[in-house]
């Protein structure tokens, strides 16, 4: 956990980064720690399976619902629920699915870069695995953009990334299954391809009753909207306001 600097003011924030990333990655070199822990608020920062300095770490499945179960079994051993929860890209998948099924646990959800759609799923495992064994191009376009951005990070363990993968693609993800009930900010980049499916996430949250919100980030995309300091301002301020 991470200490705030200043008196604390709020929830502890879980926050669970994307994939190819880190805790560090994704959260820390943006800046996202020092502008929470200014703010008056722990943060719990989270490495999930197959990612950071030791990708081999976690022991078990690395389904999403035993990566929800892990995350709930850290939030209750530092007994820090019920705490807000900001997820990026895949972490919006994940922290989705962990306020669903973790009610109790979640004061308010922040999903950054979010889609409708399983994150993972049109990955082609065998094209990447062939591209890494014998250099035999990649054909599938999607596929080639997430090996780019997994490959550009040295400390990314390619077989620990495809493991996890795999691990996903038995549980595929399907929103409409269990929607959260605590407060909701969507958030993503105008630009943002990967996000053009999130007004079916607001109209599942609607449709259920839970306060929402959404912010779109003017000229931003999937790469840096998560650097934006209008994010972490208008975070900030949703966090702070008490659900309906």
């Amino acid at each position: 956990m991470v200490r705030a600097n200043a008196e604390v003011s709020g929830p502890s924030a879980l926050f669970i980064h994307g994939f190819a990333s880190s805790g560090e990655l994704n959260w820390e070199r943006s800046r996202w720690l020092k502008y929470f822990t200014d703010a008056g608020r722990n943060v719990l920062l989270v490495d999930l399976p197959g990612h950071g300095n030791d990708p081999r770490r976690n022991v078990g499945s690395w389904a999403p619902s035993q990566i929800r179960q892990a995350l709930a079994a850290i939030v209750m051993e530092l007994d820090e629920g019920p705490v807000d929860v900001i997820g990026y890209s895949l972490g919006s998948r994940l922290a989705w699915e962990f306020a669903a099924f973790n009610p109790d646990l979640v004061e308010h959800l922040v999903i950054g870069g979010p889609g409708a759609g399983d994150p993972l799923a049109a990955f082609e495992l065998t094209q990447a695995k062939a591209k890494v064994a014998t250099g035999e191009p990649i054909n599938d376009d999607y596929t080639a953009t997430i090996m780019k951005i997994a490959a550009a990070e040295p400390s990314n363990e390619l077989a620990a990334l495809f493991d996890l993968i795999e691990a996903i693609k038995t549980e595929p993800y399907d929103p409409a299954a269990k929607v959260p009930s605590a407060p909701t900010l969507l958030v993503a980049g105008d630009q943002d391809d990967l996000a053009t499916t999130m007004p079916r996430l607001r109209r599942l949250l609607k449709d259920a009753g839970t306060p929402n919100e959404v912010l779109w980030l003017a000229g931003r995309n999937h790469a840096n909207a998560v650097t934006s300091r209008e994010f972490k301002e208008k975070a900030l301020e949703f966090l702070s306001t008490k659900g309906e």
